[in-house]
C-alpha cells in the first residue's frame, strides 16, 4: 500500500490554494502536478510548490500521468461535472469542491462515474469540519433539545460584491443559482446535524441590488465611476462591474424546506448585508440550540422535559481553530489523504454533495416560476440510504 499520496490539482487558483496544505513532502502527501488555463496561475504555483511539479493548460496530460494517484478539482463551478468525471474514469481518487456540479443531472453523472471507477470521492463541505458546527452537531447528537421538527439559518453574506457579482458567479449559465453555490454549504449543515435530507421546498427571491444596465464588458479600473462606486470604493479594484446587464442570479432570497421526517426548515441568503455570519438555530421537542458566530458561541435553551436537561441553559465557548475557513482546511485535506490511503470513510458522502444540489436547485426552479413547491428528485437506483450522511 502507499504510504505518500501523490497529488494533482485542477485549477491552482483561488480554492486551488488548498495545495500548500497537501504538499507535505515528507509526509503523507505531495502535490506533484497542477492544470489550469491561465499561465500565470501554474507559474505563481510552480515557484511557491518549491518542488519541481509538472504543470499544464490541458488537464488531460495531468490525468494521464502515473505518477498522479489523486485529483482536486478546485475550477469553476460549472467545469466540476467535465474534470470530476474524467479523473475518476482516469483511474484517480477525487477531491471535489462544492457544490459538487451545477444541475442535478451532472451530479448524478459524477456519481455514476464514481461507482464505475472504483476510486474514491469527498465532496469539499469544509463546514463539516469547522468547531463551530461540530459542536452544534454533537449536542443534537446528544439528545438535549429532544427531537429536531424545526430549523432556521440566516446568511448574511456581507461580502457578496466581491465573492459572487464581480466575476463569473454572477450568471445563471455558471452557477444556476447562488442558493446551491453559497447555499450548497448551509443546505449540506441543516441535512447533516438533522440526519435528513430536503424531500421538497418552496423559494422566493430577486435581484434586488446587484446587476442592472451598465455593459458586460466593463472593469472597475476603466469605469468613470470608480471613485464614487461603493462597490468599487469599498472593496477595490475588482474586475467585472457589478452592475453590468448580464448578471442574472438572485442576490436576496428564502427557501423552505420539508425534510425526511416532517422536519421544517428555512434559510434566509442576503447578498448585501453589512455584515457576514450564519446564524443556525435547530428547534427540538425539548430544547433549541442557536450559534453566534460574532461572538463564537453556541447557546442551549431547554424547556420543560421532566429530565435533568430542564434543569439548566447552557453556553458553549467555541474554541478558535487556525488554518482556511475556521480551521476546516487543513483537516478536511488530512481526511481526504486518509481516505485514500487508509480507507477512511468521508465526513460527507457523494450523496450528501448531489442532495445539497438537488435542494438548491429546485429551490432556484420554484423561486423563477412563483414559488410554486417542488419535489427534490430521488438519486439514482442503489444510492439511497437512510440519513444525512
Amino acid at each position: 500500500m502507499a504510504t505518500q499520496l501523490q497529488i494533482g490539482m485542477i485549477g491552482v487558483n483561488g480554492r486551488g490554494g488548498l495545495w500548500r496544505h497537501w504538499h507535505q513532502p515528507d509526509g503523507r502527501s505531495v502535490v506533484v502536478a497542477g492544470a489550469d488555463i491561465r499561465e500565470d496561475f501554474l507559474e505563481n504555483f510552480r515557484s511557491a510548490n518549491g518542488g519541481e511539479p509538472f504543470i499544464t493548460t490541458d488537464y488531460r496530460d495531468m490525468l494521464a500521468r502515473d505518477d498522479v494517484d489523486a485529483v482536486a478539482v478546485t475550477s469553476p463551478d460549472y467545469c466540476h461535472e467535465e474534470h470530476a468525471i474524467a479523473a475518476l474514469e482516469a483511474g484517480k481518487h477525487v477531491f471535489c469542491e462544492k457544490p459538487l456540479a451545477i444541475t442535478i443531472e451532472g451530479c448524478d453523472r459524477i456519481l455514476d462515474a464514481w461507482q464505475r471507477s472504483g476510486k474514491r470521492l469527498m465532496v469539499g463541505f469544509n463546514m463539516r469540519y469547522m468547531n463551530m458546527f461540530r459542536v452544534m452537531k454533537e449536542i443534537v447528537d446528544s439528545g438535549v433539545i429532544g427531537e429536531v421538527r424545526a430549523v432556521w439559518v440566516r446568511h448574511f453574506v456581507g461580502m457578496g460584491g466581491p465573492f459572487y457579482y464581480h466575476d463569473w458567479h454572477g450568471t445563471r449559465e455558471n452557477t444556476t443559482s447562488l442558493l446551491l453555490q453559497k447555499g450548497s454549504h448551509d443546505i449540506d449543515v441543516i441535512h447533516w446535524i438533522t440526519g435528513r435530507y430536503t424531500r421538497r421546498t418552496s423559494a422566493f427571491g430577486s435581484l434586488d441590488y446587484f446587476g442592472g444596465d451598465k455593459p458586460n464588458d466593463l472593469t472597475c479600473p476603466e469605469c468613470d465611476e470608480r471613485e464614487t462606486c461603493l462597490e468599487a470604493v469599498t472593496h477595490g479594484r475588482l474586475i467585472q462591474c457589478a452592475f453590468r446587464k448580464e448578471i442574472d442570479v438572485e442576490d436576496n432570497q428564502m427557501m423552505i424546506m420539508e425534510l425526511e421526517g416532517g422536519i421544517k426548515a428555512a434559510y434566509l441568503q442576503c447578498h448585501f448585508t453589512p455584515d457576514y455570519h450564519r446564524n443556525y438555530t435547530f428547534i427540538g421537542t425539548e430544547g433549541r440550540v442557536e450559534n453566534s458566530e460574532p461572538e463564537m458561541t453556541v447557546r442551549v435553551k431547554t424547556r420543560q422535559s421532566n429530565t435533568w436537561r430542564e434543569l439548566a441553559d447552557r453556553t458553549y465557548q467555541v474554541k478558535e481553530a487556525r488554518g482556511g475557513h475556521g480551521g476546516a482546511d487543513p483537516v478536511i485535506c488530512n481526511d481526504f489523504v486518509d481516505m485514500c490511503l487508509d480507507g477512511k470513510e468521508p465526513v460527507a458522502t457523494p450523496l450528501a454533495g448531489r442532495m445539497s444540489v438537488a435542494a438548491g436547485v429546485c429551490a432556484a426552479q420554484s423561486l423563477r416560476n412563483g414559488g410554486m413547491p417542488v419535489d427534490v428528485p430521488p438519486p439514482p437506483v442503489g444510492l439511497w440510504k437512510a440519513g444525512a450522511g
